[in-house]
C-alpha cells in the first residue's frame, strides 16, 4: 500500500491510500480519483516527503480510526448530505438527463431524483432552463 498527498484544482489537499503507485496511475487516467471534498477529478499528488517504518510498535498499531471514517467536518457534512439525498431522492443512474427533461416538459410526475450525466448534457439541461445542480460526490461503485 503507498499513501499520497493529493491536491484538486480547487486547491483541497487530502491523502489517500492506493494499491500500488502504478494502481493510482491507472485510476488517476480513468477519472476515478476524486477530491474528497468537492468530487473534482482534477487532482495531482503533491510533493511528499517519504516515509520509512523501522518496524517500532507504533508502526505496526493499526490506525486509530479507519479510512472510512471522516477525517474532518468537511467530510462529515459531506456524508450526511449524501445520507439526506440517498434517502430523499430516487437514483436514476445514466438516465439522468432523459428523467429530468420528462419531468420537465410533464411526461413523467416530478419528484427528487440524482444520477450521472455528461458535462455537455448537463449543460444542454442548464440552457433549456432544466433545473439541475452538480453533487459534491460521486456515485458510489460496487464491484464483485
Amino acid at each position: 500500500m503507498i499513501q499520497y498527498s493529493l491536491r484538486c484544482a480547487q486547491d483541497h489537499r487530502f491523502d489517500s491510500w492506493f494499491q500500488s503507485a502504478s494502481a493510482f496511475d491507472k485510476l488517476h487516467a480513468a477519472g476515478m480519483v476524486s477530491c474528497a471534498v468537492c468530487g473534482s477529478t482534477e487532482v495531482e499528488k503533491e510533493l511528499m516527503a517519504p516515509r520509512v517504518n523501522v518496524g517500532s510498535e507504533k508502526a505496526r498499531t493499526a490506525p486509530e480510526a479507519p479510512l472510512s471514517a471522516p477525517a474532518n467536518p468537511a467530510e462529515q457534512a459531506l456524508k450526511e448530505l449524501r445520507k439526506e439525498i440517498e434517502k430523499s431522492s430516487d437514483y436514476v443512474g445514466r438516465d439522468f438527463a432523459r428523467e429530468a427533461r420528462a419531468m420537465h416538459s410533464g411526461e413523467a410526475p416530478a419528484r427528487s431524483i440524482w444520477g450521472e450525466t455528461r458535462g455537455d448534457e448537463a449543460k444542454k439541461l442548464i440552457e433549456e432552463g432544466v433545473p439541475v445542480a452538480p453533487l459534491p460526490f460521486l456515485p458510489t461503485r460496487k464491484s464483485n
